[in-house]
């Protein structure tokens, strides 16, 4: 790109100076980067939920922006580090399931029914490599920061177009997380969960709006039983349940935190009936 967008997704938060960090490093080698924030404040070691913040902005980003991830348990260890190009965008960072949002749903399919990302076969159209070259690493790589000392760097030098092959060798699977989606039951209800929170306290599920009901659908969630759906978060009774801006189902009350009601956490089971 003649003028290089690069994407941060972390849980270091923005009291620390980790992410000032991984800037400086992508500004020394690339000068005329644009560096935007997409989340830091992903709860620790949460890489699911990582992965759907950067799943739901990184769509609408200019074709051929690079998407830095960086929600790492397994930094230091042999989690392999990746560079992964699709025909949209490039995505670094840990091969742990953040990065699953580069694939597509049918690629990822292969992962339900799993607690922990599987592994998956990449596409045709796209390709990744795993993060070898020290070249392209700032010196010396510290073993509890590879996003200031290998993701950031990398990402850089991609920007100035380093192609991947220069970066390491290629792989042909990656580690996967199922889609964002709810499965459907045999009786025709959707068994979905509570997949992210966000600032106002809105409960964001992995029920998506075409796969509900056509009808008023009843929606059962922390003891809760609310029919139908409104259409904005102001609209209804104390919990109510209307379909967001990203395309899925949320929990909401009107002019309060629907997760401080309900007492809500990551993972709450959703339930939606015809």
């Amino acid at each position: 790109m003649a003028n290089p967008i690069i994407t941060l997704t972390t849980d270091f938060g923005l009291e620390d100076p980790y992410v000032a960090a991984m800037k400086g490093v992508i500004l020394t080698i690339s000068p005329e980067t644009t560096i935007v924030d997409i989340s830091h404040a992903i709860r620790p070691q949460a890489i699911e939920q990582g992965s759907f913040l950067l799943a739901s902005a990184w769509p609408y980003f200019p074709c051929g922006s690079i998407h830095v991830g960086v929600v790492d348990p397994g930094v230091g260890t042999e989690r392999r580090a990746l560079a992964m190009r699709t025909p949209a965008a490039t995505f670094v960072g840990p091969d742990n399931g953040l990065l699953s949002p580069a694939l597509p749903d049918e690629v990822r399919e292969a992962a339900w029914g799993h607690d922990q990302p599987v592994p998956v076969r990449l596409p045709e159209g796209y390709r990744a490599v795993s993060l070898t070259n020290e070249a392209y690493f700032r010196q010396p790589v510290s073993s509890t920061f590879h996003g200031r000392d290998i993701f950031a760097p990398v990402a850089a030098h991609i920007s100035l177009g380093v192609p991947l092959e220069e970066l390491g060798p290629p792989v042909e699977e990656v580690l996967a997380l199922a889609p964002f989606r709810a499965r459907r039951q045999p009786d025709g209800s959707l068994r979905g969960r509570v997949i992210h929170i966000d600032v106002f306290g809105n409960l964001v599920t992995d029920v998506r709006c075409e796969d509900l009901p056509a009808e008023r659908p009843t929606v059962e969630v922390a003891g809760r039983r609310i029919v139908g759906l409104s259409h904005t978060y102001q609209e209804g009774a104390e919990i109510v349940a209307v379909v967001g801006s990203g395309g899925y189902l949320e929990i909401a009350a009107p002019k309060a935190s629907a997760a401080e009601l309900l007492g809500a956490a990551l993972g709450m089971p959703v339930l939606v009936r015809p």
